[in-house]
């Protein structure tokens, strides 16, 4: 069966093949059984193809099958310990989904036919057997996929093979799995039999914590481009390119520009000696965890012109200051990612106040912005929650592990990548002082807030602005003033450095080169995490938005402050932009109540408040994905460790929203929420010291 996401995918599959057959000409010259290799790399090749061709199930299943057999030779190459190990978690957990998936298969053969139609052969919700046999299809074919929880042969498979055939296991054969999904999907069942159901939230959460944050990214924007083309492979491919990438690369431009030129500035200051210097004055005068962690928290929430800023420049500071005490990477990366979006939620004079104050129509941006401050509960409670844990000395959930690991065994990571293992080491100059690291990080604080006030218009006496500080700073566009601010800031470094004689001029050239490479893992991810943000709104996802809200208006009303937190912080997590979610919920927020309504107010803060709860979350916020690059933890890590810190503080403001919807006062619920938040961080903290014991 030759149709359009066939042709697409086989397509994909003989590039792929052609591009890995070069480099394994040369690569496997030096390598032992090189006729075998290449017999089960061909046969692997058609069994692909023949999968994608499939004209039904079980015609599909039984190549899909034969993959896993030829592919498991592949893996073995090498035929060590290691490999042999690796090639049998492979083989058991292929197999073990094989029978999951047939089990499944049988039973579905039994209420509808398996051949191929387009739609599917159910368009009525299916019954509770059919929805059953159709879970176990799914997780029996996710397994290849890598789908949790049949996801644990991936780190031992790959590593064991040679390089082309790990790309290959990588880029194509876990493919098949998706494939076979959606062949279950939308041409056997049928999407409409499984929309809404407990298979379809089953399958969303087990996909959401997949642990392989590239590949998931990019089968996400593959998916949602085919979706949006109908399976037209051409037209798929072209809105990856011209809706997706492209203006993924565009419109984050500034962006990635200053995270390369604050990449060099660390790389400089750490080859200047400054944060050896800073880790030196540390050991005299910050003595404890606590103070350790309570600096960290004041310097994030000093920082406030802007969340990029901060998590990257709080990050470089205090980094070896936390390393020294002992402090894990997650609670770093938590710290960081925590003080970084919900103050400058709060803060008037940032570039996330600019942002919302941007989108908002027919009133005063700034004045609304600062008059919702009171209602933005998340962003308060959160400081409330951050300063109970770090005066209590308590951790629960997956932080708990790597804090324990970090005091008593030293192990600053417990699971992911050792980011100072993998990068290189950079000369320290011994000669550096404290001031080698405070004076560029104040000129860069400096020049990048005066870069804001500048776009803006402040000293255009041609603008609306001019001479206008609140105006300007609500007129700035932050894309293109922090590379202003940090370039100036960057050339300013290099210059005090080569005067203070602690580098040379080819050592401070050989910085941008490491610290450009140091942000590449950054990057990719907001690439791909922007452009999967953009194949959501080529789907529509706004107008879905406009219908549950416009439907629960006459109903609830009371409890529509509550509803749009929910709204907000799913589409926060969903869409990875806080800025991105105000603006797709306020101008319908400030449609449904206007001015006059005692519940305006709240709702703007529900907005805003959830819209940061979803980006704190969303393993594709890009303040998500800084925060682990300035604590230099491992991405994944990051984002399972502080979600139940985070949706603990959410439901204490669900409740608060709640009541807020009635009394229509910010007050009630702010000081509620607060000793709520105080007690629930004592309780848990007593009943786990007594689980310890």
């Amino acid at each position: 069966r030759l149709d359009r996401l066939a042709g697409f995918f086989c397509l994909l599959t003989a590039a792929c093949w052609l591009l890995t057959m070069v480099y394994a000409l040369r690569y496997m010259t030096h390598e032992e059984r090189q006729p075998r290799f290449y017999v089960f790399f061909f046969l692997t090749e058609t069994m692909v193809l023949g999968t994608a061709l499939a004209a039904d199930f079980v015609t599909l299943y039984l190549f899909f099958e034969m993959t896993t057999l030829l592919s498991f030779p592949l893996v073995l190459h090498a035929q060590s310990d290691r490999a042999v190990l690796g090639a049998s978690k492979y083989l058991y957990y292929s197999v073990a989904g094989a029978f999951l998936a047939l089990f499944g298969i049988v039973v579905l053969a039994s209420y509808i036919p398996l051949r191929f139609v387009q739609g599917g052969s159910l368009t009525s919700p299916a019954d509770g057997r059919v929805l059953a046999a159709s879970f176990c299809v799914i997780l029996g074919l996710g397994a290849k996929a890598g789908l949790f929880p049949l996801h644990n042969w991936l780190p031992s498979a790959h590593p064991v093979a040679p390089a082309p055939a790990s790309a290959l296991l990588s880029g194509i054969i876990t493919k098949i799995g998706v494939i076979g999904i959606l062949r279950l999907i939308y041409f056997v069942v049928g999407a409409d039999a499984l929309r809404g159901t407990w298979v379809q939230v089953s399958a969303i959460i087990l996909a959401l914590i997949t642990k392989e944050v590239y590949s998931s990214l990019f089968v996400g924007i593959l998916l949602g481009a085919l979706f949006y083309s109908n399976f037209n492979p051409i037209t798929g491919l072209d809105a990856i390119i011209n809706d997706g990438m492209v203006p993924a690369v565009a419109d984050n431009a500034g962006i990635m520009l200053f995270l390369v030129i604050l990449g060099a500035m660390v790389a400089l200051i750490n080859r200047a000696g400054g944060s050896a210097a800073f880790g030196r004055w540390a050991e005299t005068h910050i003595k404890t965890r606590v103070g350790a962690m309570f600096a960290t928290f004041l310097l994030g929430v000093l920082i406030f012109v802007d969340d990029y800023f901060n998590c990257l420049t709080v990050g470089s500071v205090m980094l070896p200051v936390t390393d020294r005490h002992k402090i894990s990477r997650a609670k770093l990366a938590y710290l960081i990612d925590a003080t970084a979006a919900p103050v400058c939620m709060i803060a008037p004079i940032s570039s996330w106040a600019a942002a919302v104050s941007g989108v908002v129509e027919d009133y005063n941006g700034f004045d609304l912005f600062v008059r919702a401050i009171p209602y933005n509960f998340y962003s308060l409670l959160t400081f409330v929650f951050i300063v109970a844990l770090i005066l209590m000395k308590f951790d629960y959930g997956p932080m708990r592990l790597h804090e324990m690991n970090a005091r008593f065994k030293g192990d600053l990571y417990t699971t992911g990548d050792r980011a100072d293992a993998n990068s290189d080491a950079i000369e320290c100059n011994q000669n550096g002082r404290v001031i080698d690291l405070i004076l560029p990080v104040a000129v860069l604080i400096v020049t990048c807030f005066a870069g804001l006030v500048y776009v803006g218009g402040y000293w255009d006496a041609a603008g609306d602005y001019y001479h206008d500080f609140v105006g300007a700073f609500g007129n700035t566009d932050a894309f293109a003033a922090l590379p202003w601010g940090s370039l100036i800031a960057l050339v300013f470094t290099i210059i005090y450095f080569l005067c203070r004689r602690l580098i040379s001029f080819k050592a401070a050239m050989d910085c941008l080169p490491k610290g450009f490479i140091n942000m590449v893992p950054a990057i990719t991810i907001l690439t791909f995490a922007t452009s999967l943000k953009n194949m959501t709104g080529l789907l529509g996802g706004k107008y879905f938005v406009a219908s549950v809200m416009n439907s629960a208006a006459g109903s609830l009303f009371s409890f529509l402050p509550a509803i749009i937190f929910l709204v907000a912080a799913f589409i926060g997590f969903a869409m990875g932009t806080s800025w991105g979610t105000a603006a797709l919920i306020l101008p319908i927020v400030l449609g449904v109540f206007p001015e006059s309504d005692p519940l305006f107010l709240v709702t703007i803060g529900a907005t805003l408040a959830g819209a940061v709860y979803g980006d704190h979350i969303s393993p594709i916020s890009d303040t998500t994905i800084l925060s682990s690059a300035g604590a230099e933890c491992n991405h994944l890590r990051h984002v399972a460790t502080q979600l139940p810190y985070a949706s603990l503080v959410a439901v204490i403001c669900l409740f608060g929203y709640l009541v807020a919807g009635f009394t229509g006062s910010p007050w009630p619920s702010l000081i509620g929420g607060i000793v709520v938040a105080l007690v629930v961080v004592i309780a848990t903290r007593v009943f786990g010291n007594k689980e310890a014991a």
